[in-house]
């Protein structure tokens, strides 16, 4: 009995020890977090005023929205390392930057990709080698740019589906951005028979093609005979039209349809593929006669 109750005593002084230093301690932790709420405050309002200065000076939005975090990064680091020094008067602010720079090491080996991402992320901002809207392709990845963030970047399929990829992923391997011009050029093969007139058939693609609305009519259209096919004259047919997915299967539909319309109407022939069969012995063919007979 004696044991249990001295047991208790010594919880108790324990508790009321660690209760009294709490209370001791109790001023510079509040003080602490007056310099926490006063670190959230002005960032707050250092976001504005620098966010509202950099639009004066027409900065690109990724540089605007760059240089704010890392502003936003910069005052919570200086406010935390304030607070730290208030909590632990014993830490001095060089002996705290030693620790959060031994510490940074090892986080770094430990967290190596998101730091690379992280990295890759400021490149990306400050290059701008894409924007928001742009229609870009890596690695078998493609979709209109929706958001781009420090370690990584949104883009929307197609098909309705959001991809995450990471930013060294677009920093480390080529990355296509098919809408970085307004126009882009659009190839196709078309073929005529081998007994038409290829000069004719030439022209009459032409005219086809540069009638259509979607083909711009400031760039000329090139039709050049290219390859000697398996059974046809196969014509390489070029121009240009809007950048945008959609924007090229409409005019590649119109383009196609018209130069089946055109050879058509002219009479060109676009032929089937044919197949020439070689035998090693003479085939036996039926005379009409043999075949009646068989047929009896």
């Amino acid at each position: 009995m004696n044991s249990t109750m001295d047991a208790l005593n010594i919880i108790l002084r324990s508790v009321m020890k660690m209760g009294e230093s709490f209370l001791s301690h109790l001023p510079i932790l509040l003080i602490a977090f007056v310099v926490l709420l006063i670190t959230w405050l002005v960032n707050k309002v250092i976001y504005k005023i620098l966010r509202s200065f950099l639009r004066r000076l027409r900065l690109r939005t990724s540089i605007i929205e760059l240089l704010n975090k890392l502003v936003y990064i910069t005052v919570w680091f200086i406010g935390l390392l304030v607070a730290a020094v208030i909590v632990f008067p014993d830490f001095t602010p060089a002996k705290l930057l030693t620790v959060v720079g031994l510490s940074s090491i090892a986080i770094g080996f430990a967290f190596k990709d998101i730091f690379e991402n992280f990295l890759a992320g400021i490149l990306i901002l400050l290059r701008e080698p894409f924007q928001l809207g742009d229609f870009i392709e890596c690695e078998d990845m493609e979709g209109f740019v929706e958001d781009i963030n420090i370690r990584d970047t949104n883009i929307r399929r197609v098909d309705g589906q959001r991809i995450v990829l990471p930013n060294a992923m677009l920093f480390k391997n080529p990355v296509k951005v098919r809408t970085d011009l307004e126009r882009r050029r659009i190839t196709i093969m078309c073929g005529v028979a081998y007994g038409e007139d290829i000069d004719k058939a030439r022209e009459v693609i032409y005219k086809a093609v540069d009638k259509l609305d979607s083909v711009d009519s400031d760039k000329e259209v090139q039709i050049f005979a290219q390859a000697f096919g398996a059974s046809s004259i196969d014509f390489e047919v070029t121009w240009w039209t809007g950048s945008s997915p959609l924007a090229i299967r409409q005019s590649r539909d119109e383009v196609v349809a018209s130069v089946k319309r055109a050879l058509d109407e002219a009479g060109i022939e676009i032929p089937f593929p044919y197949r020439t069969l070689t035998f090693k012995e003479p085939l036996h063919t039926l005379s009409s006669e043999e075949k009646s007979d068989g047929a009896k």
